[in-house]
């Protein structure tokens, strides 16, 4: 399967309403772009591996700098506005258990499961 099928099944996924499901969305579209077109994606897992690009888990993915880096910048993608007023932009932490980083690394083992959808779908020829 190439990236562009799986890119095509992806975009027929809606995207959800609130501001969480739109960030997760929108990670699952960055991660499928990201993948090489000569990427093995014949098994979820060859997928998996592929979308991590290396690293060992999401929250390494993240860590590492493969997503986004600065705080204000996820919490924009991740938050509904009134989320954001209470986060102050990004500058306190989104709870008292994650940091900003972590929040992301969860929303993309979320858009990770997203693709795995898509790429079930993609390979059952659109049908679910």
């Amino acid at each position: 399967m190439a990236p562009k099928d799986l890119s095509s099944a992806l975009a027929t996924i809606p995207a959800g309403r609130s501001a969480w499901s739109r960030g997760v969305h929108l990670y699952a579209t960055e991660l499928v772009e990201s993948l090489d077109s000569d990427a093995d994606l014949s098994s979820e897992p060859m997928l998996r591996k592929a979308l991590l690009n290396g690293a060992d888990n999401w929250k390494q993915y993240s860590e590492g700098g493969c997503a986004l880096i600065y705080d204000a910048d996820i919490a924009e993608r991740l938050c509904s506005p009134s989320e954001l007023k209470r986060t102050r932009n990004g500058w306190r932490n989104p709870n008292a258990r994650e940091s900003w980083i972590d929040c992301q690394a969860r929303a993309l083992r979320q858009a990770e499961a997203l693709v795995r959808k898509a790429w079930r779908m993609a390979g059952k020829g659109g049908a679910e």
